[in-house]
């Protein structure tokens, strides 16, 4: 279900917090014989306050937004169009993308592609944090099939090739989780329907090719590229992997040549030296480093 938002009108004052004004300033502002600050200063502070409260309180334009293409959901100028399928990908398995908040106004999110690549009675993007058989009852009834699979990592988790041989029902259903990988394990863990389907991950050495942003290790990958490899995977079919594959390749090679830098992974990045941050000092994200600088050789 969709988390209901607070829209603040373009006529709503902005609340700044406000600091001590001049006029509350220590006794360090007294004269040299202890007397108080000229009157005129005294009255040219309380000035400056009335202005800044006057500007705080001055209306904001709304951000204008360029004009979006209906299919893609790209800025006009650089749809992405040409690169999607003429017509939507024939697919059997439905897909569900749960996507937390914070990435649905992303400029370079890849949901909106994968999206516009497939029918849209088989993929179905839900946005929120929490989920719950009150709150959304489709879920619900969808992650209690037998039928349903997860991708998500960890040592529960099977291989997902592996698990359709043996498998006695064959999936007809897949979710994945849409989000920064913190983001993605908030919403794993404090979601116990995302805990009833059998738990999937892919086993692939490839590299992502979402090089316009930085992924923690160089296995990671893009949602995009997850339920491509995990489409074709189901369907059996490389050339949905391959179609779904190509906005994406077009996206980062757009970005690039006009002014993005390739994202190397922070696992590349703290094997090689090449870390620009300071280490952490809390122990858990320092032990989060630690892991990553202690992976699988690249």
């Amino acid at each position: 279900m969709e988390p209901q938002k607070q829209a603040r009108t373009p006529g709503d004052p902005v609340a700044w917090p406000r600091g001590p004004s001049r006029s509350q300033t220590p006794d360090d502002e007294e004269g040299p014989e202890g007397n108080t600050a000229p009157a005129a200063a005294f009255l040219g502070a309380e000035a400056d306050d009335a202005c800044a409260d006057a500007l705080w309180e001055l209306p904001v334009e709304p951000a204008e937004r360029r004009p979006e293409c209906s299919r893609c959901s790209r800025p006009q100028k650089v749809c992405l169009c040409p690169f999607l399928p003429l017509h939507p990908l024939h697919i059997s398995t439905h897909l569900y993308i749960i996507q937390h908040p914070a990435e649905e106004n992303k400029v370079l999110r890849t949901v909106p592609l994968l999206a516009a690549c497939l029918p849209q009675d088989k993929c179905k993007v839900k946005i929120g944090r929490r989920f719950s058989e009150e709150r959304d009852p489709e879920l619900s009834t969808v992650c209690r099939k037998s039928d349903t699979l997860i991708l998500y990592p960890g040592a529960e988790a099977a291989n997902l090739e592996e698990f359709i041989l043996d498998s006695p029902i064959y999936p007809s259903t897949i979710i994945i989780i849409d989000g920064t990988w913190s983001q993605a394990k908030d919403i794993f863990y404090k979601n116990s329907l995302f805990r009833l389907p059998k738990q999937v991950q892919l086993k692939t050495s490839v590299s992502s090719q979402y090089v316009i942003r930085t992924q923690p290790t160089n296995r990671c990958l893009s949602t995009l590229e997850c339920a491509a490899a995990a489409l074709s995977i189901l369907e059996k079919n490389d050339y949905i992997q391959e179609t779904l594959l190509r906005p994406l390749q077009a996206l980062c090679s757009f970005q690039l040549q006009h002014g993005a830098q390739i994202r190397l992974s922070k696992e590349h990045l703290l094997k090689n030296g090449l870390y620009p941050k300071p280490m952490p000092k809390n122990k858990r994200k320092l032990r989060k480093m630690e892991l990553l600088m202690n992976s699988v050789k690249i």
